[in-house]
């Protein structure tokens, strides 16, 4: 099989973590390498807990790589209401063994895309503040990455950060600009599609099934975000954007897509962050990229749970 090879660029995360073991979970592709940024934590804690999952997983070489702490103009925004303070809900994990890299996320970016052209992957299931430097420092990789799958937007959904914008983007609004107007081949997975695709108890009760490490770290990173959820949104279960993200790299047909121009907001004011695509065409410019609408969530849902199955009873306990 040839396998895909890709970097997440991520902010761990209690769906990002979920989103590194389906990556470890899936046989199509090789993992090469996490670009953490600020998000969901704070970098410094991210990249702890990018390292302690690889870990949790017997993946500990996989390289990880500390990106940038700020947003490019905005304040800092950080979410431990939704992720916990350690941005893994109710979740303990060892403190890593293994360090993060020297190089910094965005210069790690641009050298893997750089030496193997048209050859990488790039999951982005974070703000896109590590991409957009890459991009400023090194505008060639447009052209020689492989495909950009981002997580992000909110095209005709409710945004869950303010009435308008989506967690990513509205963090660094300025980054994802950048990156929306880079010419890059992406792939967009907004709330529309990903707001869709709920763990409900059930899913997680299959799981408990097998006693392992890795459902216990599911289970306790989750109850967290399933009681925000269901006190914030009136969602029973909880939402995991990012593995669905992931899973769209090796499996295209759980979702339908157009090709469209999207464009962000980066004015100040209450449309900050709002994510809009011109479905008409008004402004007669081209698709900048290619955007999931619709979905078919227990497909993906089914996926997800048989590959955490088998990753689990692969580190269950004896």
């Amino acid at each position: 099989m040839n396998q895909k090879r890709i970097i997440l660029d991520t902010d761990p995360g209690i769906d990002d973590s979920l989103a590194i073991l389906l990556a470890l979970a899936s046989p199509e592709i090789s993992l090469e390498g996490l670009s953490v940024v600020h998000g969901n934590s704070s970098t410094e804690q991210g990249t702890l807990n990018a390292l302690s999952v690889l870990e949790l997983a017997k993946a500990n070489h996989i390289p990880v790589y500390q990106g940038c702490d700020l947003p490019l103009v905005q304040p800092s925004l950080l979410a431990p209401e939704t992720h916990g303070e350690q941005g893994i809900g109710y979740a303990k994990l060892s403190a890593p063994q293994t360090k993060p890299k020297a190089q910094k996320g965005s210069d790690f970016l641009i050298e893997k895309i750089m030496s193997a052209p048209k050859e990488i992957t790039l999951v982005c299931i974070g703000p896109l503040t590590n991409v957009a430097l890459a991009l400023r420092q090194e505008p060639r990789i447009v052209e020689n990455v492989k495909e950009v799958f981002i997580m992000g937007g909110a095209i005709r959904h409710e945004g869950n950060t303010t009435p308008l914008a989506e967690f990513n983007t509205y963090v660094d609004p300025h980054a994802t600009h950048i990156v929306y107007h880079s010419e890059m081949p992406i792939t967009l997975t907004p709330l529309d599609v990903t707001y869709q695709c709920i763990f409900l108890k059930d899913d997680l009760n299959r799981l408990l099934k097998i006693n392992s490490p890795i459902t216990k770290f599911i289970a306790d990173a989750t109850r967290f975000y399933m009681e925000f959820h269901d006190e914030y949104q009136k969602i029973d279960g909880c939402v995991i954007n990012d593995p669905m993200t992931l899973a769209l790299t090796f499996m295209p047909e759980i979702c339908d897509y157009r090709e469209l121009f999207v464009d962000v907001d980066i004015s100040t004011g209450v449309g900050l962050g709002n994510t809009f695509a011109d479905f008409y065409n008004y402004n007669k410019k081209a698709a900048n990229m290619k955007v999931a609408l619709g979905v078919r969530p227990r497909v993906f849902m089914e996926l997800f749970l048989e590959r955490m199955e088998k990753l689990a009873r692969a580190a269950s306990f004896s």
